[in-house]
């Protein structure tokens, strides 16, 4: 490899994964001894915890006062299912999807529920014709494609006074995009993507509008308790005041809870997503003159700032999958990106995690690696 050497600089965090994702900067467990361990979740002192998470994340996300916050379990899995489960069933629906997880909420609503639905899909790498989406229904849709590197740019197409809820999906999204919280009824999103909280515990958020279907609408199926959101006919409000359906890790709240403290301290929303944008466009700004990769999204203005996902484009590559699986192991090996392949559902390539807590510097060392590796295994593939 004379003519293209291993390059000088490597990312001083090789953390890449696209969930769990790369900690805060200046991460260390000393952060978290003020998590209440060994205590109730239902004692002051764990309620006190479960609220601040919840009021943080209304600072932070700028959510409005009106809407309902609260933590759940399952992850972002959890939130999901929960609202799908609780409310859709009431009228037609329209599913959207272009990507694995979109794909996910589809086979259930179809396949589980057995709803009335009507599906739009899309490549990965492209999004659905919002336009051609009827909002009288209910429409289910994920903000950001985690696994093929597409976002909706906007809440435009969505009318304001449409009869039908949104939910939204938005874990990738949420803390790294403005989402337009007037123009969605359902947003769901995990603690472990954006501000790479720990796994387990996810975030519904409910507009009244949502609100007001829940304790309109009995859905013609039974319920687990985890999945129970009102008590005799009205929103059970202590699921969104901290008191949680199931027992919460106070040492993963408290997590969450740096994290967020985190995300004030440069900026809140604003600053976050200036650190999403200035490591997706590192990336970006490396491939651009290249002829063997590029971006899976191919509208820009539809490309993700999160889940940055790459394609090898160089036509001598035989065997696309083994490639990239070969270029990913490479930069796991040399130590400087784990975890930046492809998903398993998704085309092959890369995919390189860009969330705000990754820092713009890491992403630019790494991107000489990732040609590095792309050429030595041409040469090992000869």
């Amino acid at each position: 490899m004379s003519d293209h050497p291993i390059p000088a600089t490597r990312p001083v965090n090789p953390r890449f994964s696209s969930g769990p994702c790369a900690k805060i900067p200046e991460y260390n467990l000393d952060m978290l001894s003020d998590a209440p361990l060994g205590r109730s979740h239902r004692a002051a002192i764990g309620k006190g915890k479960l609220a601040e998470a919840i009021d943080l994340t209304r600072e932070i996300l700028g959510v409005p006062a009106d809407y309902r916050i609260g933590i759940v379990p399952a992850s972002d899995t959890g939130a999901v299912e929960m609202a799908m489960w609780s409310m859709l069933g009431e009228r037609p629906v329209e599913m959207l999807a272009w990507e694995s997880f979109g794909e996910g909420w589809v086979t259930d609503a179809v396949k589980q529920l057995k709803l009335d639905a009507t599906v739009h899909k899309a490549d990965y790498g492209k999004i659905v014709d919002f336009t051609q989406v009827d909002f009288g229904k209910d429409v289910v849709f994920t903000w950001n494609g985690t696994t093929s590197g597409v976002r909706v740019p906007n809440g435009e197409a969505i009318p304001a006074d449409r009869d039908g809820l949104t939910i939204c999906d938005a874990t990738s999204a949420a803390f790294a995009m403005d989402l337009p919280f007037d123009k969605l009824d359902v947003v769901t999103f995990s603690w472990q993507k954006v501000l790479g909280g720990e796994a387990a515990h996810g975030m519904l958020i409910l507009s009244p509008r949502a609100v007001a279907r829940l304790e309109s609408y009995t859905p013609d199926r039974p319920l687990p308790k985890i999945f129970r959101l009102t008590k005799g006919g009205k929103l059970n409000e202590g699921i969104f005041r901290g008191e949680t359906i199931n027992t919460p890790s106070m040492l993963a709240v408290e997590d969450y809870l740096v994290a967020l403290k985190w995300a004030q301290s440069i900026g809140g929303l604003q600053g976050l997503i200036a650190r999403a944008d200035a490591n997706a466009k590192a990336v970006r700004d490396f491939i651009t003159d290249k002829d063997w990769i590029a971006d899976l999204a191919e509208d820009p203005v539809t490309a993700s700032t999160t889940s940055v996902c790459l394609k090898f484009t160089d036509p001598s590559i035989k065997d696309g999958a083994a490639f990239a699986k070969a270029v990913a192991k490479r930069l796991e090996t040399e130590g400087v990106a784990l975890d930046a392949g492809a998903y398993r559902d998704a085309p092959p390539g890369l995919r390189i995690w860009c969330g705000s807590t990754v820092e713009a510097g890491d992403v630019a060392a790494l991107m000489p690696w990732i040609e590095w590796a792309y050429r030595a295994e041409l040469i090992a593939q000869k």
